[in-house]
């Protein structure tokens, strides 16, 4: 007898009994005894931290990976179930660190690398309780108790073997890539780690003067807001397709070039400076420059402190004319190796340890932490003769 469907429904009372229904005949166990001698559908669930709380991009995910299960097992398939927890990386350290109080490596070396372990062992499990209640309400059929965590050995192991096979038959290659770069604990970043704990901060923004080697009388001006950057400078980029201007300060009698559509960056009315030319930004390309700093003037020789063309560079913000540390800026780093500034396969120059201060290279802020140097006061202090030619602005 089919009863009748009633005119209003408590949806989440039917859910319950649903879930009781599930859990009193197992239902999912069965389901995989019935289709045991079935072939086999491999389906890889990339594993979640139990460090934290499920939220709405786990619930979403989570809801797609059960439809495509169960479709495959409706489909005749055995499909193995099984929950993974992902128990390394910088979500674990970052709770423990946070708990303990570890400022960086050496706090960890100090307390020894078996305690630091065994700490972060504590809490990687800390929450999959509520992470195993929150996907069973959701539906979603999985095993929790033959899971898998990626600390065991025998999971290492198996990665460390995959990789083996990749290496084996030349898929592994060799290459440099700029990265989000943690100096707190000495390691890269994916990008959803460098989104973890995100917080927006003021920072410094300057606009400097790069005098021309053919007329010291006229400067590209360049903007950026990482002044720390600056040491590593190895080229200017312009706009091919932009108007440039070179323009004369009528307080200085100066003459500086930038992006037209950005004069408002430098000058509060045009009363204050008179346009003396007006031309495409591609007719800069290959103008050489005076470096800024003296620490790295030999890259000069290897084409160096030249004005290169990208499109990368807008007229919504700056001067037009962006500075290029290569080892600091993806766009940087491609545009400096399609001029052969740098070579593809080799790290350019980096005058910043894994601790993010100043190397020996860099003798006027050696062992400076880049951040305490990142103000045009720090610049102005140095001693160092060009120091002038950094002036704050703001944009």
């Amino acid at each position: 007898m089919v009863e009748p469907v009633a005119e209003s429904i408590n949806f989440p009372s039917e859910e319950e009994k649903i879930l009781e229904f599930w859990q009193k005949k197992d239902c999912f166990q069965e389901c995989l005894k019935q289709s045991k001698n079935r072939p086999k559908y491999t389906f890889y669930d990339g594993p979640p931290f139990a460090t934290g709380l499920p939220h709405y991009g786990h619930i979403l995910a989570g809801t797609i990976k059960d439809i495509v299960t169960r479709f495959a097992h409706q489909s005749g398939f055995h499909v193995e179930r099984r929950f993974g927890w992902d128990c390394h990386g910088l979500p674990v350290e970052y709770e423990i660190d946070k708990t303990l109080g570890i400022k960086g490596p050496e706090d960890v070396a100090k307390m020894g690398i078996a305690e630091y372990n065994k700490q972060c062992r504590n809490i990687v499990m800390r929450y999959s309780h509520e992470w195993e209640t929150s996907v069973k309400r959701m539906g979603r059929w999985i095993d929790f108790k033959n899971d898998y965590k990626t600390l065991y050995p025998w999971f290492m192991e198996t990665v460390w073997w995959v990789f083996k096979q990749l290496y084996d038959k030349g898929m592994v290659y060799r290459g440099v890539k700029v990265m989000p770069f943690s100096t707190a604990c000495n390691t890269p970043l994916s990008n959803f780690e460098s989104h973890q704990n995100y917080k927006d901060v003021q920072d410094p923004s300057v606009i400097v003067n790069f005098p021309l080697m053919e007329d010291k009388d006229v400067s590209l001006i360049a903007w950026t807001t990482t002044p720390w950057t600056l040491p590593s400078n190895l080229a200017l980029c312009v706009n091919p397709d932009f108007l440039y201007v070179k323009v004369k300060d009528n307080s200085t009698d100066k003459a500086y070039i930038m992006m037209e559509a950005r004069l408002g960056a430098l000058f509060k009315s045009e009363s204050e400076y008179t346009v003396l030319d007006k031309f495409p930004g591609k007719n800069l390309k290959g103008k050489k420059y005076k470096p800024l700093f003296h620490y790295f003037s030999k890259c000069g020789e290897k084409g160096a402190f030249q004005v290169v063309l990208d499109n990368y560079v807008k007229e919504e913000e700056g001067t037009g004319v962006v500075h290029q540390a290569p080892y600091f800026g993806a766009d940087d780093y491609r545009v400096c190796a399609e001029y052969n500034i740098i070579q593809r396969d080799q790290a350019p120059i980096c005058p910043v340890d894994a601790s993010g201060c100043f190397t020996s290279e860099v003798t006027d802020f050696a062992g400076q932490y880049v951040k305490v140097s990142d103000t045009s006061y720090i610049y102005m202090q140095s001693g160092f003769t060009d120091v002038s030619a950094v002036l704050p602005r703001l944009t």
